[in-house]
Parts: structure tokens; sequence; C-alpha cells
């Protein structure tokens, strides 16, 4: 016998037919919420820009890739689009329009596809009149300025979850006053959309993004990282000095991921990922996963140095150390225990030592100690004393016993 949903609701009892009323309408009361944990997903841009193979199939092939390769179930949920996937104009009703070749099914479907591999999807935009990519008569495409409303009710209808929302072209009105006005729209359409704001730390947005009426879940706190250990270096030291900045569900963002790109070797790689993950930032993968390296894919799938991003307790580490090359971070875990990383930025080996006290261990307690990397286990007084290559990075999970 088939009943309708109408049927089965009168049919139970009235405690339960609330709680369905209130279920099946929480999706049009919500309002938007960061999530607790710092994001993670994929981005295209670091990877392809706005060549030609950023398009419809690419993006599904990466869907398909978070579960081939267990990024979904290593916790990566964003699969987000970049610049250039939009038509040069908007449509007769004001109302934008995604590229007919690079999204000939539209985003809808892409939204909806992304949905059904059990991921979120993730969109672009700029809060100026135009985006960032001047591809044509030197503009780029259509901006959010002046149509947040109506360019959120878009989003909202095509199931996007997530916006990344740019800085370019922002005819110098206030950041503050463009970055609300989306927040806004972006609440009123009653979606739970992630509000990641990419303002590049132009006007200082670690101290007012995070607050309302913005309430944003990530703020950009520096330009734009390349593919090099000098810039990865640069972007750390801006970004590891702002942890009083960062609350559970709002985190300082020093842009995506460059792991598996070719620019670095491997051992910057893991301190690019060990130094985000113990900042708390947001671990948003920037290479093409349809022709990822093992070894890049085995950084990218580090449970242990993710847990330390992805801490319930929700604080970015604290830098107790920054002297001759050498930067300890400590980061306070939500079971009790510590993160720490020790990260030689200079060009030679160097010898580190780490006394219990300067990470605020307990002198003369007995501690556990696992090498997130090495993924093995000691025992000792809290204390560290390790070589360190050129550029490394060594991470540690340290518990009382």
């Amino acid at each position: 016998m088939n009943r309708s949903l109408g049927d089965l609701l009168r049919a139970a009892t009235p405690l339960a037919f609330i709680l369905a009323i209130v279920g099946g309408m929480a999706p049009a009361l919500a309002t938007q919420a960061a999530p607790a944990l710092p994001q993670m997903g994929f981005n295209n841009w670091n990877s392809t820009h706005c060549r030609p193979e950023f398009n419809e199939a690419m993006i599904r092939g990466i869907a398909d890739k978070f579960i081939s390769l267990g990024l979904r179930d290593a916790g990566y949920r964003y699969v987000n689009i970049d610049d250039c996937w939009a038509n040069w104009q908007r449509d007769k009703d004001g109302r934008l329009v995604p590229n007919p070749k690079r999204f000939p099914s539209g985003i809808k479907a892409l939204a909806g596809y992304i949905h059904s591999r059990g991921l979120k999807f993730g969109l672009y935009s700029s809060a100026g009149t135009s985006t960032c990519e001047p591809l044509k008569e030197n503009r780029g495409f259509p901006g959010g300025l002046g149509h947040e409303k109506q360019d959120a009710a878009t989003f909202a209808s095509w199931g996007v979850d997530y916006l990344k929302y740019d800085n370019c072209n922002n005819q110098h009105v206030d950041a503050r006053q463009r970055y609300t006005a989306m927040a806004e729209a972006l609440r009123a359409t009653g979606r739970p959309i992630f509000f990641s704001v990419c303002e590049w730390g132009e006007n200082k947005p670690w101290l007012w993004a995070g607050k309302p009426p913005v309430s944003a879940g990530s703020w950009r706190t520096t330009g734009d990282i390349s593919d090099s250990y000098a810039s990865m270096l640069k972007i750390f030291k801006q970004n590891v000095v702002l942890d009083r900045y960062a609350t559970p569900g709002h985190w300082n963002d020093p842009d995506m991921l460059e792991v598996g790109n070719g620019g670095m070797t491997d051992v910057e790689y893991r301190s690019h990922f060990s130094l985000w993950s113990i900042m708390a930032a947001p671990l948003l993968i920037g290479t093409d996963l349809r022709t990822i390296k093992p070894d890049a894919l085995k950084i990218l799938l580090n449970r242990d140095v993710i847990a330390v991003d992805q801490d319930p307790k929700g604080v970015q580490g604290h830098q107790v150390r920054d002297a001759d090359g050498i930067h300890v971070i400590v980061k306070p875990l939500a079971d009790g225990s510590e993160a720490v990383a020790m990260f030689n930025e200079t060009d030679a080996a160097r010898s580190v030592n780490v006394d219990a006290t300067e990470i605020g261990l307990r002198h003369g307690a007995h501690y556990r100690l696992r090498d997130l990397w090495a993924h093995t286990d000691a025992t000792g007084d809290g204390s560290i004393k390790i070589e360190l290559p050129a550029h490394a990075t060594a991470m540690y999970r340290i518990s009382r016993l």
C-alpha cells in the first residue's frame, strides 16, 4: 500500500507530527552557519586557472576522485569552482548564468551531481563590479557588487553550499559594507552557505569578518599563494601571528594548498601541510586529483595531521618560538593533549631542542609522544630533541600518561 507523506504525518502522534514538520521545514528556516571545523575540500584555481580544461567534466571527475582516492573518508567535503565559470554577461533579467561551453548542463546540475556523491559544492564571485580574471576587453566576469540579493538567491536555487567572495574591481567601496551586503543576502536565502571572505588581508578582516554582521566562516589573511617555498614561507609568517583572532567556526585563511603542483619538494609540501594544519587553516586541495602522484596524495591523506587541523577544540596553534630560523608552534587539543610543530625555515639542517616547559607541559611528568609523520610512538618527559633537514617540519601529538 502506498501512503503519501501527508498520510504518514497525519497518522503519527502529535509529537512526531510536530517533529516531522519542523524537520521538513529546517532547510527553509536555516540560517547561515559556519561549521565548527576548518573547511576541507578542493578548489581548481591553483591547478587550472582559466585554462580550457576547467569545465564540467573535470569537476565531475574531481568529485569521483574524492571517493576513489579516499579523500571523502579522510574528511574532505567541498568541491569548489573558482573564477571563469560564468558567462561574460548576465541574462536579460540580470541573473548570472554559467558559461555554456564550460558548463553545458548548468551549475544546478553540477551541484546535484556533487551532492549525489555525498559532497558539498562551492562557487566563486567577487565583491566588485567584475571578477579578477580579465580575459575579454580587460574586464572580468560579472561581479556581485550591487547584485548581492539577486546573486545570493541564484546561488541558493542552484544548491550552492559555499561562496568564495573575492575583492577585485571593488570600486573603492568600503570592504565591510561590501562583505556585509553579501553575508546578509546569503542569510536571507534560508540556505546554509559557508561564506569565505577573500579580501587578501587588505583591511585586516581578522578584526571584523568573523563577527556580526559579516560572521564569515573564514577570511583570507594574505595575498595569493604560489607554488614555491618562498611564497609558502611568507604566507605562513603572516598568518601564524594572528592566532588570537581565530575562533571555532571562524578561521584565518592563508590561502589554498599547493601540495602536488610540482613547485616544491615533498619535504616542503609536508611542511606546508603541517603548518596549515597546526594553524587550524582551511585545507583546500589545489592540485588536479585526476593526475595526482602517490607521494602528494600520501601527504594529503595523513589522518594524524588532519586530526590536528580538525580538532573540535577549534584553536589555532600559537607560536612559542621564532628564533634563528626555527619556529615552534603549539596547539591545544580537545582531549587534553598538545600538538607541536617544529619548522626549520633555513637552507641547512639544524639540531632542535624543545624543553617540555617551553610548550606548556608539566616538568617531570611522563608523556606519550606520537610522531605524526613517522606514525610512531615514544614516551618521555615531553622534551623533544631532533635533527631537522632544511625546510622540514616535525610534528608531534603529546599526551599525558
